[in-house]
């Protein structure tokens, strides 16, 4: 049961937030996106060898403390991970980001380009901060009032599939499944805050290290045109096709990914 499998990898916690971790090494650190959570990064944390696997909880979702700002943005969240990888005393890391993840991770690197040894973005949620007010409002009113009407369990049953592709085996809609479940509503509204206000490219534009960001030829929820806009903000990037994936390739083809992500923080 995949239940025993993540039970596996227990949360840790420092101060205010959880993780899971396994493997040493260099460490990569993996964020997950705004319906997710730590558990989301099961296949990289039983597969990916060679390296120091540690997947957070973002403020709000599984142990991890909600924020303080009601609204927040991708800029708040990379202060509460500034902080998680001070107190782990990590340096030169690697990030390894899906969907909602890559503009925390993009607003940290931009921050803190000198603690980011290269980032890796795996259909990243590139934000609407550059939409205008009117779209904005929209796009989080909608998410919200999805969030109100299906409540945690709805949204695992109904948005669920839509995150993988066509023919994603059925493991990878019980991962997907099993943190979409445990989503906190509290949490989830402030992350789709983060999301109405992103801007991944604008941040993008100030880190010039390595970046590498990958996305599914059959991601409805980040397409491809979005994810090679982010890829062509970076200085310093490659952008790749997947072809078959949906928006969560890592849950879906975690071989795949796994060589991926080895390939490229080597």
């Amino acid at each position: 049961m995949i239940e025993d499998r993540i039970r596996k990898f227990e949360p840790k916690k420092t101060r205010n937030i959880s993780y899971r971790e396994a493997g040493s090494g260099r460490a990569l650190v993996l964020l997950h996106g705004i319906g997710s959570s730590s558990a989301s990064w099961l296949f990289q944390l039983e597969g990916l060898k060679g390296y120091r696997l540690i997947a957070w909880d973002a403020p709000g979702y599984g142990d991890s403390d909600f924020l303080n700002q009601q609204e927040p943005e991708a800029g708040d969240y990379a202060g509460e991970l500034h902080g998680f990888i001070e107190r782990l005393l990590l340096k030169d890391v690697v990030l390894v980001a899906n969907s909602l993840g890559g503009l925390m991770a993009g607003a940290y690197a931009r921050r803190h380009a000198d603690r980011v040894r290269a980032m890796m973005l795996i259909s990243p949620a590139g934000g609407y901060g550059d939409a205008s007010p009117v779209e904005r409002h929209e796009k989080l009113a909608s998410r919200l009032k999805q969030l109100d009407e299906l409540g945690p369990e709805g949204l695992a049953e109904k948005r669920s599939p839509t995150l993988l592709g066509p023919g994603a085996p059925a493991i990878a809609l019980e991962v997907v499944r099993w943190s979409q479940r445990r989503i906190k509503p509290v949490g989830y509204r402030q992350a789709a805050h983060c999301l109405a206000n992103g801007r991944l490219a604008e941040d993008g534009r100030f880190f010039s290290k390595k970046v590498l960001v990958v996305c599914g030829t059959e991601d409805t929820i980040t397409p491809e045109a979005g994810c090679k806009a982010v890829a062509r903000a970076f200085p310093q990037s490659e952008y790749r096709s997947l072809s078959g994936l949906g928006h969560v390739a890592h849950i879906e083809d975690p071989a795949k990914l796994n060589a991926m992500i080895a390939g490229f923080a080597a």
